[in-house]
Formats: C-alpha cells, structure tokens, sequence
C-alpha cells in the first residue's frame, strides 16, 4: 500500500508539471481533439518503457555527459516543433465537427521522439523511480509493481483529462482566439526545449 501511494503522489506531480510533453497534449488536443490529445497522453507508455529497463538494470550507471546530450537534443527538437507551431498559427483555422485531424502516427511518433530526449524520465527512473522499484522487488514484487502501476495510471490520467477539457472546448474558440492558443502552445514549447537544451549545455 505504501508503495503505490507513493507511486501515485509521484505520477500526479510528474502528470501535471509543464513541459514539453504536457504542451505537446494541449496542442494535439486543439488540432485533432480529445482523441489526439488521449494519444499523446499515452505516450509515457511507450517511450519510458526502455528508460525503465535500462535504469532498474543499472540504476545510476549511466553518465551524466549522456544525461547532457539528451537534454541537449531533446531541447534543439522541441524548439524545432514550438518554431513549426508558431509559424502554423498564423493561417490556421479552428477545426470544425467532423473535420480530419492530424496523422495520429506522427503526432504518436513526435511525442515518443520529445520524451526519449527529455532527461527528465530518465533523471526521475535513476534517482527515485528505480531504488523504489528494486527495493520493493526485493520485499514484494506485487508492491514494486503496485508502485509502476500506481505511478503511470496518474501520470497519464492527469493528461487524459487535460486533453479532453481542451478538446471539448475547441470548437467554440474564434479563429483569433484559436490561433492565439496554438501560438502560445508553440511559444511553451519552444521554451521548455530551450530550458532543456540550456540544462544541458550549463549542467548544475
């Protein structure tokens, strides 16, 4: 019991912290709706599974300098994707029911791409998240898995429920107010990968 509330204390902080994932929900959601958003809400599922193999393996065995370039990377892509979505704003138009939505493939993949390069899962599964994890193991394995479970069921909850609150509203939105949404979403993210790429080139 201990260890799943902890798990869910932690996925509420990680599910609900700006960054660029968070803004890459709210931008989906406004482009494609709720059914975009939930997509991108669920990428932690599929991208942080290698981050949690590798660092249950070896916690703390990574280095910092691949920590850094991580960070780095991540932060040059996420500018790259607010910069695209800022220059989208200007011409673009509030979706209308029934209107296409984006490649949910893309969309998918972009995320996936953003939360690789983000250090912040792995700074998270090296520091916190995998001691938990193998300390639990060792006690209980029900309980290290109650931990993950607990963890990822808010973290990707908190998002869930972002992307449907933004998706529900979109299409009452004026074509100005739309674009000042999807320019501000693209300023966010353009900011979060420059403080990304800047704790990676200035390490604490």
């Amino acid at each position: 019991m201990q260890e799943l509330l902890l798990g869910l204390s932690l996925g509420l902080g990680a599910g609900v912290t700006p960054g660029a994932l968070l803004t890459l929900v709210i931008t989906a959601s406004l482009r494609g709706g709720f059914r975009a958003g939930l997509r991108l809400a669920c990428v932690p599922l599929l991208s942080d599974l290698p981050v949690v193999l590798l660092t249950v393996t070896a916690v703390g065995a990574l280095p910092g300098a691949f920590l850094r370039v991580l960070s780095v990377a991540g932060g040059l892509y996420v500018i790259h994707l607010g910069a695209s979505t800022v220059r989208e704003a200007r011409t673009a138009e509030p979706p209308r029911p029934g209107a296409a939505a984006p490649s949910s493939t893309r969309e998918v993949l972009r995320g996936v791409v953003v939360n690789l390069l983000n250090p912040h899962p792995w700074l998270f599964w090296i520091a916190v998240g995998s001691p938990v994890f193998v300390a639990a193991w060792g006690r209980a394995p029900g309980s290290a898995l109650a931990f993950t479970g607990g963890f990822y069921l808010v973290l990707v909850g908190s998002k869930v429920v972002l992307a449907w609150a933004v998706g529900a509203g979109r299409h009452r939105l004026t074509p100005r107010g739309y674009r000042l949404l999807l320019g501000g979403s693209g300023v966010l993210l353009a900011g979060a990968g420059a403080v990304l790429m800047l704790r990676g080139l200035v390490p604490a």
